[in-house]
């Protein structure tokens, strides 16, 4: 006999950013519900507590990458993990979900069962099997794998004598003051890494394959500022809000629809800030077009700064091996190294690696074809939330977190149990891309296990937060596409999809 160790109406998997969100949502729209947080680690803050490296930070502005629901009150408009750590945390005791966390609850499966409209879910804790049972299934903990990062085996690896970190697993007490870096990468951890390495060691030398897109902008926002200052704080962090998701939309637009004319602004802008011994090209001057790749942002150029101080530099070429002293580039030149970073990206993961069924049919994450850009094709109750690649993860973090507690409403009303998009409703001749069209390497690795997108709403996953804004608050539920039903009903099912 199976002993439930806990039924709730909502079972929400992690408590980051997305996770605690999603609870306050539920918490003041349907304080009625019953709801739980499973979270794997034993804190909250989910990337923002597993991440430890010098210098982390967000890489949007902390009016949308916040809660809309909490004004960010700290003058960093780019905010430091830290930071972001506290103000997560903060808002979950604020809003008394942090009651609702069960920590150290590794989620490993769910089964969907039509016959009782419900999940039960298989987590492990210290060991032991734990199962809960739930009416709707919200997956809250992102696409990254926890456990480990994209690790390249480069040649002679065992050879270097000093240590060799990935910023996934950063030990804290690495010493490298006074000492010589090199950061493999080129990404937005690299160019964090850089400046903030820099302040204390010798020298740190970043050293990229190939080069990305880089944007500086100051790490206050002086028009947030007065408008904070003028208006009262609920009403200010709205109009700040409304005004960045304005600029980045119409930015992202324009890099689209311009990319040659933006490309060369990005390089010109970068070309002034930096020194004389370091040309733009080839270190800035990627192969691709703005946006087929996240860009890069560095607040108040620390990294271009920490470069014309001669503390930094950038090299851009293949390596060859790592020798006892450092790094032997293709070119037969070696860069002398202490320390090592292998800032080489993360490895991206669907569901949580949770093993996911319904009615005994087992689901193929790569198979699936995502609904508004949160659920999924013949699987009932379920929603997995995924940020922005282009915006703030929580701009659509939070409409995902306001949808789901739409559908529950509708539920209650109309007396059904269970919602599920119709598989059949889709186009058969649609042409698929994953989910996250991104040219980047950590997108290009995991693209067959992913989740596809379509070429048409709702079967397409909009990187565009006004138009998900109109579709997901103000649109139809019963949109002709999602069903409903009751506990016993046969679900729909399209052959081949599960």
């Amino acid at each position: 006999m199976i002993t439930i160790a806990e039924h709730v109406d909502v079972l929400i998997v992690g408590a980051g950013l997305s996770g605690i969100g999603a609870a306050c949502r539920l918490r003041t729209r349907l304080p009625g519900k019953s709801f739980a947080v499973l979270e794997a680690r034993d804190t909250i803050g989910g990337t923002w507590d597993l991440f430890r490296y010098p210098g982390i930070r967000s890489d949007s502005d902390m009016f949308t990458l916040g809660y809309p629901f909490r004004p960010w009150k700290n003058p960093k408009a780019i905010a430091d993990g830290p930071a972001i750590l506290s103000y997560i945390r903060e808002t979950a005791m604020a809003y008394d979900v942090d009651k609702h966390i069960r920590f150290g609850h590794r989620v490993v499966s769910a089964a969907w069962s039509s016959a009782d409209a419900r999940w039960t879910v298989e987590a492990v804790c210290e060991g032991t099997p734990r199962t809960f049972t739930c009416r709707f299934l919200y997956l809250c903990s992102g696409y990254y794998d926890y456990a480990g990062g994209h690790v390249v085996d480069f040649p002679g690896r065992a050879e270097f004598s000093g240590p060799v970190v990935h910023p996934q697993h950063w030990p804290s007490d690495l010493d490298y003051d006074g000492k010589r870096v090199v950061v493999i990468g080129s990404g937005a951890t690299a160019v964090t890494l850089v400046p903030a390495m820099a302040e204390r060691a010798t020298h740190v030398t970043m050293l990229q394959r190939s080069p990305t897109y880089i944007v500086a902008r100051p790490g206050n926002d002086a028009l947030a500022d007065r408008i904070r200052a003028l208006l009262p704080e609920g009403l200010a962090h709205r109009v700040v809000r409304g005004k960045n998701v304005v600029l980045s939309t119409i930015f992202y637009q324009l890099m689209r629809r311009l990319p040659e004319k933006t490309a060369l602004l990005l390089r010109k802008r970068v070309a002034a800030e930096l020194p004389a011994s370091i040309p733009v090209d080839p270190h800035f001057v990627p192969e691709y077009n703005p946006w087929d790749q996240r860009l890069c942002l560095v607040p108040d150029a620390d990294l271009f700064s920490a470069m014309r101080a001669g503390k930094a530099d950038i090299v851009t070429e293949q390596i060859s091996r790592f020798t006892a002293d450092g790094v032997l580039l293709a070119s037969g030149r070696l860069l002398p190294a202490d320390v090592i970073v292998t800032a080489t990206g993360l490895r991206m993961v669907a569901f949580g690696q949770i093993s996911l069924s319904v009615d005994g049919r087992e689901i193929s994450s790569g198979d699936q074809r995502v609904y508004k850009g949160m659920m999924f094709g013949g699987i009932p109750n379920l929603a997995w939330c995924v940020g922005y690649s282009n915006n703030s993860w929580t701009l659509r973090a939070d409409l995902s977190s306001q949808y789901v507690c739409r559908l529950l409403e509708h539920l209650d009303r109309t007396g059904r149990s269970y919602c599920v998009p119709d598989p059949g409703m889709e186009p058969s001749n649609a042409e698929l891309r994953p989910v996250l069209d991104l040219q980047s390497g950590y997108v290009r690795r995991a693209a067959a296990a992913l989740p596809k997108q379509g070429s048409a709403r709702p079967w397409r996953m909009r990187q565009n937060y006004i138009l998900d804004f109109t579709d997901m608050r103000l649109g139809r539920i019963d949109d002709g596409v999602m069903r409903f039903g009751r506990a016993g009903d046969k679900t729909r099912e399209r052959s081949g999809r599960f």
